[in-house]
């Protein structure tokens, strides 16, 4: 997969201190892009960005999208030429403890950076906001959303990412179609890989269990989700972004998910990982009674963005879950993480699918 595009090319991403964002600026560095970031601290200690070897490679900035101010001044002079919005609340279950505070900042930081597209005093080329899959109304069935299905997510997390989603569509009805200008949406499934240190996250959770030797607490082993490698949807993102910078009529809305062979419930996930990490690792089920909903069957169809931009997974979630083991084991070794990273870059990047 060639990521030539980007080098050179000036790169505005919000949320790239989070977990997603921290593979991102990676990946972009190797591709040789000028990379501003804007987002928050680090939510976690220990944390990907700051284990990644970031410093000297891209500009990075501490600020809230919330603030309009702060946000259109570090727009302004970063003078980007592609735009990735990443920065959300991204947590289900803490959205139900701060809900104001999750659509604040997963609708109004949307609109705010799309303010800042809008009104930009150096054109951008190409946008591309983030949500879920979570967006769209769930009827817990067996066949997997298509990119027209009705948009309205359960819980405040989900709701506010079907929100962030309807803002992008009305901003490029209302303003950038008229411009020319290509702003798509992307909706990801579940995404693991080697960093993630969140609260209320399977993979994080074993990890912790693997590293302190102790079982692996479960709460939901039957819901089925869309697991992926970040690795997938990164590169998705990235190949959105540069096709409909040269083809604007590509600009729209697209799934980015595993294949059906790949939605597996949590509970064979961790089964997947105590067999990877070896060490006799087990799991126990401590299936919650009146836990905050959260849904049990979730997939995607993701024809589109397969039949558009001939994009498809590479590896299949055994191969992503022993990458993850593979980044924690140098991780908790004290072993050279931007190394085991860009490995893992590069084997994507030259991989086929098995």
């Amino acid at each position: 997969m060639d990521l030539s595009f980007y080098r050179g090319k000036r790169v505005f991403l919000t949320g790239h201190t989070g977990f997603k964002g921290s593979w991102m600026c990676r990946v972009l560095a190797l591709a040789g892009a000028d990379v501003t970031g804007y987002s928050l601290p680090a939510p976690t200690d220990p944390n990907l960005f700051s284990l990644a070897g970031l410093e000297g490679h891209i500009h990075s900035v501490t600020g809230d999208v919330r603030d309009r101010d702060a946000l259109q001044k570090a727009f302004d002079e970063a003078r980007p030429e592609v735009v990735l919005h990443l920065a959300a609340q991204p947590l289900v279950r803490m959205a139900y403890v701060c809900p104001a505070e999750t659509y604040e900042t997963n609708v109004m930081g949307t609109v705010n950076l799309l303010e800042c597209v809008r009104t930009a005093k150096s054109p951008v080329q190409s946008a591309v906001n983030i949500t879920t899959d979570k967006v769209y109304l769930n009827r817990e069935w067996c066949w997997g959303y298509r990119e027209d299905d009705p948009l309205d997510g359960y819980d405040p997390y989900s709701n506010s990412k079907s929100c962030s989603d309807l803002v992008t569509h009305s901003y490029c009805s209302s303003f950038f179609a008229k411009e020319g200008l290509p702003v798509s949406t992307a909706r990801a499934g579940n995404v693991i890989g080697g960093g993630d240190f969140a609260r209320d996250r399977i993979i994080p959770d074993c990890v912790r269990a693997a590293v302190d030797k102790r079982p692996i607490v479960v709460r939901n082993p039957y819901s089925t989700r869309p697991y992926q490698h970040v690795l997938e949807p990164v590169i998705a993102y990235l190949l959105l972004a540069a096709r409909q910078a040269q083809e604007p009529e590509l600009a729209g809305w697209y799934n980015v998910g595993p294949d059906d062979c790949d939605c597996v419930t949590t509970g064979e996930l961790v089964n997947l990982f105590c067999s990877a990490w070896g060490e006799g690792l087990t799991w126990e089920n401590h299936a919650e009674k009146n836990a905050p909903h959260e849904a049990n069957f979730l997939k995607l169809d993701c024809s589109k963005i397969k039949s558009t931009l001939g994009w498809s997974p590479r590896w299949h979630i055994s191969d992503a879950i022993a990458k993850t083991v593979e980044w924690t084991k140098v991780w908790q070794s004290g072993g050279d993480i931007p190394a085991v990273m860009d490995k893992q870059i590069q084997e994507y990047l030259g991989g086929h699918r098995a």
